[in-house]
C-alpha cells in the first residue's frame, strides 16, 4: 500500500524547531465517507486505494503510509488580538508531501487525528459536521475561483467526541500549497532565534517566490509578496460575500491561499457588519472589516521579519516594511475594483467606476438586496430585462437613478450584448453554499444521510451555470430561518 503516495518531506528536513514528530490516534473503526476524485488525481493517487481499509487507516491517522513523515506544527499567532507565543496544530498533523503531476509541492494534512502536544487539554479530535463544512466551502472556494486549502477526504474514525453531546468523530485531510502561516513566522521571531527565523524565511521563499532565492533584499520582497497575495485573496472574498469569521494571524497563509474554514459563512442579505461566529462578539472580523484585519495581520508578519530586513539598522527596517504594508490598501482597492468591475460587466478602467459601484452597495445596505442574486441579476439588466433587480430593491425611486447612470456607463464601452453578458455570468455565480443548506446537509450527515451534502456539492462546484433541478440552491434562505451562527467546531 506505499504505492498510494510517495512522499518528499522538506519541511520535516529543513525546519527542524518548527515541529514535533508525531503520530494519529488510533480510530476504532476507520472509514473513509467521500474522496475527493478529481484532486486524487491531480496528486497522481490513485482514489480507489484511498477508499480501501488500509487508505481509511491512513487518512485518520491510524496508520503511517511509508515515506510519511507525520508531525504536529509549531506556530504562535495572535488570536483576536491577543499574542500567544505558542499554538501549533492541537488536532492535526502534516502527514507528509507530494510532488503533483503539475510538478507542484503539496502538503497532506489531517484535522481531528487526536491529541498533540499542542493540545492544550483539547482532545485533539474533530466531529462529522466541521469536517464536512469544510470540505463544501473549500470545494465551492475552489470552484469560484479562490486560492484555498482542499479537501481530499473526509473519513469517520468510528467513535463518538463529545461537543454538546456525542457527535460522529471524524477526520478531514485537507491538501495546502503549504501550512507555513504569518503566526510560523511569529513563533520564531518571538523567540529571538533569528537563525532559525532566517532559515524558515528561506524556505518559504523557495518554496511560494522561488525567484527570489538568494537575491538581496529578498526578505523585504517577501513581506511584499505575501502582501500583494493577501490583497488579492481579501479582496475575492469581499467580491463574493465570503466571512471568514476569525482572521488571526496563524490563519494567514504565506501562500496567499485562504485556510481553516471553521466558523465562515456566506452573507445573503448585503451587510458590511455581518458577523456570524459566535466567538466573534465584538465584530473585529465582520464582513467589511476584513480588509483592515488583513494589513493589521500583515503588519505583525512585518514585525516578524524585521531582524532580516535589515540586521544592522532596526529604524531603517521599519521604514521599509511600513513603506511595504502602506501599499496594501492601494492594492486591495486596485484587486477588489478590478473584481467589481468584472461583476459590473465593465471591462475598461474609466472614472467614476468606484463610486458607481460604492453606490450601489449602499443601495443593497439600505434594502438588505441579496448580494449574490443581485450580481447575477444585473445580466438580465445588460440584456433589457429590469425586473429581477429592480425587485431586490424596497426604494425603487432610489435604484432607478443608479440604472440610469449604468446604462449609460455600459454606452461608454463598444462591447456586444452577449460578450458582456457572458463576462458576467463568469464573475457572478448562481449557487453558493447557502448557509441554511449547509445546515441542512451537515444535520442530515451527522443522522446518517449524505445525499444532501452530495447534492449540495455538486451545486457549488459549478457555480456559475444554471441547472434545471437546483433552483432551491440559488435562493436565500426563508425568513423562518432566523439569525445565523456559527462555531469553530474545535
Amino acid at each position: 500500500m506505499s504505492a498510494i503516495f510517495t512522499f518528499d518531506n522538506s519541511y520535516a528536513r529543513e525546519l527542524e524547531g518548527l515541529y514535533l514528530p508525531w503520530t494519529g490516534a488510533k480510530a476504532p473503526a476507520p472509514q473513509v465517507l467521500r474522496v475527493n476524485v478529481g484532486l486524487a488525481e491531480e496528486l497522481g493517487i490513485d482514489p480507489v486505494e484511498l477508499k480501501t481499509a488500509e487508505g481509511a487507516a491512513f487518512l485518520t491517522g491510524s496508520d503511517t503510509p511509508e515515506g510519511a513523515a507525520p508531525l504536529a506544527m509549531a506556530y504562535a499567532g495572535h488570536q483576536f488580538g491577543g499574542f500567544s507565543a505558542q499554538l501549533g496544530d492541537g488536532r492535526a498533523l502534516l502527514l507528509g508531501e507530494v510532488i503533483d503531476r503539475n510538478g507542484k509541492r503539496r502538503d497532506i494534512h489531517l484535522k481531528g487525528s487526536g491529541r498533540t502536544p499542542f493540545s492544550r487539554g483539547g482532545d485533539g479530535k474533530a466531529v462529522l459536521g466541521p469536517v464536512l463544512r469544510e470540505y463544501l466551502i473549500g470545494e465551492a472556494m475552489h470552484a469560484l475561483g479562490v486560492p484555498t486549502t482542499r479537501a481530499l477526504a473526509a473519513s469517520l474514525t468510528g467513535e463518538m467526541v463529545w461537543r454538546e453531546g456525542g457527535k460522529p468523530g471524524a477526520v478531514l485531510a485537507r491538501v495546502a500549497s503549504s501550512h507555513l502561516r504569518v503566526g510560523t513566522f511569529q513563533f520564531f521571531a518571538s523567540r529571538g532565534e533569528t537563525d532559525r527565523l532566517r532559515q524558515l524565511a528561506d524556505y518559504a521563499i523557495a518554496r511560494h517566490f522561488p525567484d527570489l532565492t538568494g537575491s538581496e533584499g529578498r526578505y523585504l520582497q517577501l513581506l511584499t509578496r505575501v502582501c500583494d497575495a493577501q490583497a488579492r485573496l481579501i479582496a475575492q472574498w469581499v467580491n463574493l460575500g465570503f466571512v471568514h469569521g476569525v482572521m488571526n494571524t496563524d490563519n494567514v497563509a504565506i501562500s496567499g491561499e485562504t485556510i481553516d474554514y471553521g466558523p465562515c459563512a456566506f452573507i445573503d442579505a448585503y451587510d458590511p457588519k455581518a458577523v456570524f461566529s459566535s466567538i466573534d462578539r465584538n465584530g473585529r472580523y465582520a464582513y467589511g472589516n476584513q480588509p483592515n484585519i488583513a494589513q493589521w495581520n500583515l503588519a505583525r508578519f512585518a514585525e516578524s521579519l524585521l531582524d532580516l530586513i535589515d540586521p544592522e539598522d532596526s529604524d531603517a527596517a521599519i521604514a521599509k516594511a511600513t513603506e511595504a504594508l502602506n501599499q496594501f490598501p492601494q492594492h486591495y482597492q486596485a484587486a477588489w475594483l478590478k473584481g467589481v468591475r468584472a461583476k459590473l460587466g465593465l471591462m475598461k478602467d474609466l472614472p467614476g467606476d468606484l463610486d458607481l459601484a460604492n453606490d450601489l452597495l449602499a443601495l443593497m445596505a439600505e434594502s438588505r438586496a441579496d448580494f449574490t442574486q443581485t450580481f447575477r441579476s444585473l445580466s438580465d439588466v445588460v440584456r433589457g430585462s429590469e425586473a429581477a433587480f429592480r425587485d431586490r430593491f424596497l426604494d425603487l425611486a432610489a435604484i432607478d437613478p443608479w440604472l440610469g447612470r449604468y446604462g449609460e456607463r455600459t454606452t461608454r464601452e463598444d462591447i456586444p450584448t452577449n460578450a458582456r453578458t457572458a463576462a458576467m455570468d463568469r464573475a457572478n455565480p448562481i449557487y453558493i453554499p447557502r448557509n441554511h443548506k449547509v445546515e441542512e446537509a451537515l444535520e442530515a450527515a451527522e443522522n446518517g444521510n449524505l445525499a444532501p451534502f452530495d447534492t449540495l456539492l455538486e451545486a457549488i462546484t459549478s457555480p456559475f451555470e444554471a441547472r434545471e433541478g437546483f433552483e432551491a440552491y440559488a435562493a436565500p434562505a426563508p425568513d423562518d430561518f432566523g439569525p445565523y451562527t456559527t462555531y469553530c467546531g474545535t
